[in-house]
């Protein structure tokens, strides 16, 4: 069976699955702050277009590939048996605040291509209480799987 081949590669998956998540978090933390501070610039200066730039290859060159890996480890670490006990409800709380972590994802991906199109219509306040977000569904999936509270 597939999943018990998985289980000698059980600390492998379970490193890179925590090194891809760490990536994808710096990404989601920094790329709202980046909105932040384009906010403060005027459209079409040679700062906005730098921001353009940062925002770009931070969203497509880490935050996202680091969200694909995530995913992957991610699922590979539950086929493997015994990672999961599957009758707690633990799990149920974890996958949810993920799932508004891929939401949160795309929010920010909608963002960037609005500022790219010189398109924004949000205030600096809307992206340093939106860049709170991540933070708050990081600690509900690390409480959910560190302490499994139920």
């Amino acid at each position: 069976m597939v999943s018990e081949m998985l289980l000698p590669w059980y600390p492998w998956i379970k490193a890179f699955h925590v090194m891809s998540v760490m990536a994808w978090m710096a990404g989601l933390f920094y790329l709202p702050r980046l909105f932040v501070y384009h906010c403060q610039v005027t459209v079409g200066s040679e700062e906005s277009e730098r921001f353009k730039i940062m925002e770009r290859r931070l969203l497509k060159a880490i935050t996202t590939p680091a969200m694909i890996s995530s995913l992957l480890f991610g699922l590979l670490l539950v086929c493997i048996p015994g990672v999961i006990n599957w009758s707690y409800g633990w799990w149920h709380v974890k996958i949810a605040a993920l799932v508004g972590m891929f939401i949160f994802h795309g929010f920010c991906a909608r963002w960037r291509a609005e500022f790219a199109n010189d398109r924004n219509t949000h205030s600096e306040r809307y992206y340093r209480i939106a860049n709170e977000i991540p933070t708050v569904l990081m600690m509900i999936i690390v409480i959910m799987v560190i302490v499994k509270p139920f």
